[in-house]
């Protein structure tokens, strides 16, 4: 493994354990060029997955994209971080469980809306408002009415 700080092509490894429920291994590593001290992480990837966006382009898919789009509506929330880091390692095996290499963005985007409202609803409305392009008021009053509606039929079963 690289080091990020100086490039020395041979780094140590220090410290090793499971990760994300034993979902990934946590390495603690040392270069031995520069004494920098990095962690990487190593997970199963079962297939390499591409995002067609809207307009058609395709893209490879990036983890981080996904944790930032996570990340963003959850800002301030009261959620753990693990329990985001939980969040997207079951979006990522949702799509590849799929069995396929394309996914269209708006099927991850339905996955993160799914995971959103087991997290927090505010951020799930947060989320919904860019995601389905609210453009005033009512386009809000009407997602929470239809949410408010979910909760109680969820509370009466």
């Amino acid at each position: 493994m690289k080091c990020p700080y100086c490039h020395h092509l041979d780094t140590q490894v220090k410290d090793s354990r499971q990760a994300e429920e034993g979902g990934a291994i946590r390495r603690r590593r040392i270069c031995p060029n520069c004494d920098s001290r990095f962690t990487t992480f190593e997970r199963v990837q079962l297939r390499e997955l591409t995002v067609i966006k809207e307009d058609g382009r395709h893209e490879t898919f990036n983890r981080e994209k996904l944790l930032r789009s996570l990340h963003l509506p959850l800002q301030k929330r009261p959620v753990d971080i693990a329990d985001i880091e939980l969040a997207l390692n079951s979006i990522i095996r949702r799509l590849e469980e799929t069995g396929e290499s394309d996914v269209k963005s708006r099927v991850i985007g339905e996955y993160v809306m799914d995971m959103l409202a087991t997290l927090d609803s505010v951020a799930y409305v947060r989320y919904a408002s860019i995601y389905k392009d609210f453009r005033e008021i009512s386009d809000f009053n009407a997602f929470v009415g239809n949410l408010n509606e979910k909760i109680q039929e969820n509370a009466e079963t």
